[in-house]
């Protein structure tokens, strides 16, 4: 729906948002320098977003999976449950996607990614739903509809209408490429095409979007982290830019100004993570490690982010940085032992 009166959905950008796109584009010019110079960090940031992306985008949608069985299960660990299977297919989907040539995005590239978070999972993925859905809060106690997607009947064609629309608009330069890819998203996510896992393929598709759109920042911070650290605006931007969408009289700004913040924000970490780099010559272990969890790192951190971090660093250093910070009470923690959380106070 926000592709067929492109003149009416697209007009009308609020002021505030140029300087985030803005932002956004510098960063992204700012990136290209950094690959030849910065190997080893672009290595290790690109881990750290793996484990990170993973981790969160399960999350979000309550599959929980503690940090410790996570690193296991991102370095290729058997799975022993349904939660750890589905964040198992949401490892190889995020693997698959950041190595693969970018093709075009398609109703069939869709389906692919749904059919790999499900893939542990007895093949439950990889289809369009059968069954009418809702988007439903348990707020309160009770359970309310949020929103009503397309009926199964109308999804086959309004996802191949969605898919064909925006690359129209993409060919036809309709609007700024983070603002076409912030419609496109809203658009699948109202038609919600299958009958488990929308947020978590409209999450992967996001990311391959921003690849293909030549915003590489994707790889090295993890934009569904940052979706987690901010997952009630995240609902709210989308329950604002999803009222009167059947009808096509909705706005798509509430929901694209969040999306670009957002990775506004993943490329402020990434910058201030080369910058912090650069700056680190001559510092001791003991300081890039207290630079890195109270300057860089995730609102929460384990240990294995950190020693992604900041590589070569033993873990008796890096526990005695932590003991004094959280001594400091800049930090505290969550869980004993090598399943320990971290969390900046």
């Amino acid at each position: 729906m926000s592709f067929v009166d492109i003149e009416r959905t697209f007009s009308g950008q609020p002021a505030r948002l140029g300087p985030l796109l803005q932002r956004v584009d510098i960063g992204r010019g700012r990136e290209e320098l950094f690959g030849d110079q910065l190997p080893e960090l672009l290595r290790a940031l690109a881990d750290s977003a793996r484990v990170a992306s993973i981790r969160a985008s399960n999350a979000i949608e309550g599959v929980e999976v503690d940090d410790e069985r996570a690193e296991r299960l991102a370095g290729g660990a058997r799975f022993r449950n349904r939660n750890e299977r589905e964040f198992a297919g949401y490892r190889d989907a995020v693997d698959e996607l950041m190595r693969a040539e970018q093709e075009p995005i398609s109703v069939a590239l869709i389906l692919h990614y749904h059919r790999q978070i499900f893939q542990h999972v007895g093949g439950l993925g990889g289809s369009l739903k059968s069954d009418d859905n809702a988007i439903v809060s348990y707020e309160g106690g009770h359970r309310q509809v949020v929103f009503e997607p397309v009926s199964a009947r109308e999804t086959p064609f309004m996802t191949t209408e969605l898919v064909t629309r925006y690359i129209d608009a993409q060919r036809a330069d309709a609007a700024h490429p983070l603002v076409l890819l912030a419609a496109f998203v809203l658009d699948l996510l109202a038609i919600h095409p299958v009958a488990d896992g929308n947020g978590r393929v409209a999450r992967l598709v996001t990311a391959r979007e921003l690849l293909q759109l030549g915003y590489g920042v994707a790889r090295y911070v993890s934009i569904e982290q940052q979706i987690f650290e901010t997952k009630n605006g995240y609902y709210a931007a989308l329950y604002e830019s999803q009222r009167d969408w059947h009808q096509g009289q909705h706005t798509i700004w509430p929901w694209t100004e969040y999306l670009v913040a957002a990775l506004a924000e993943t490329y402020r970490r990434f910058e201030d993570r080369v910058a912090a780099e650069r700056g680190a010559a001559g510092m001791s272990k003991q300081d890039r490690v207290r630079a890195y969890i109270l300057e860089q790192a995730a609102s929460r951190f384990t240990i294995a982010d950190i020693r992604r971090a900041v590589p070569g660093t033993s873990d008796q250093t890096i526990r005695l940085v932590l003991n004094a910070c959280r001594d400091a009470g800049s930090i505290r923690s969550e869980g004993t032992g090598r399943s320990a959380v971290w969390v900046r106070v």
